[in-house]
């Protein structure tokens, strides 16, 4: 049964710098924006929309049976965009925790998307997010990947110390892979979106480090795969391949 006090919103944009018209790029017989919106809705976690500022992107959500709202053009990132979202399809305010699932993420599974939620069983969490170990050195070296840096609290769960591109922690021992995909609290959405960009944000160019600086609490689940973003053409044609076996 959908839990009403969880939503799973899915921005979405047409104007991506690297691979403009991403969300309707085709992926095996369907655009990418409808893999996303499956797998959420198969997560059943959730009331599942699609945050979106494109008319095309709406139609073509809403062709495939999914919720679409549109929200203004301008927002500087996806946070600001889920939470105009949030405003306007619970203006009551009945949802408690908005689960921010990246819309170029076709091969995320939806146990990813499950395991994003336990952390914010503990009321001290404000934010929830998932990392996946790293096994490779290509992997460990390319500041593309964002690591994440953390504390164990037991199990799987770690409490996030810091985020960054470079190499962390240096020493032998274990390095997370940080995937983007977050479950925020009503609240610390709220909080999040009227706070300014911080130092650390701005120099690293990693948006979850405004929320460490302002003293927020980011917990992260340790899961086993990592999901496949799509940015450049040869990330597509990956994400093509893979999603053309399943």
């Amino acid at each position: 049964m959908i839990d009403p006090r969880i939503l799973v919103l899915i921005p979405a944009r047409m104007a991506a710098t690297r691979l403009p018209g991403k969300p309707l790029a085709d992926i095996a017989g369907l655009p990418m924006i409808v893999h996303v919106l499956r797998r959420a809705e198969a997560a059943a976690i959730g009331r599942v929309a699609v945050a979106t500022d494109t008319d095309e992107i709406a139609s073509v959500v809403t062709a495939h049976g999914g919720e679409a709202v549109m929200t203004r053009g301008d927002h500087p990132s996806g946070s600001d965009r889920i939470h105009e979202a949030m405003q306007k399809l619970d203006p009551e305010g009945k949802a408690e925790i908005v689960v921010n699932v990246q819309g170029d993420f076709p091969t995320i599974t939806i146990d990813n998307i499950r395991e994003v939620l336990p952390p914010l069983q503990d009321p001290a969490v404000d934010i929830a997010t998932l990392a996946s170990r790293i096994h490779t050195e290509e992997e460990d070296l390319a500041p593309s990947v964002v690591k994440a840096i953390g504390t164990s609290v037991g199990g799987r769960r770690m409490r996030a110390l810091y985020f960054t591109r470079a190499t962390a922690p240096t020493g032998d021992g274990p390095r997370y892979h940080h995937i983007g995909l977050y479950a925020f609290r009503r609240a610390a959405l709220e909080r999040y979106v009227s706070l300014p960009p911080s130092p650390l944000e701005l120099q690293e160019k990693l948006e979850q480090l405004r929320a460490l600086e302002a003293g927020m609490r980011i917990d992260f689940t340790i899961v086993d795969t990592v999901p496949r973003g799509v940015d450049t053409p040869a990330d597509l044609e990956t994400a093509r391949s893979i999603l053309s076996k399943s």
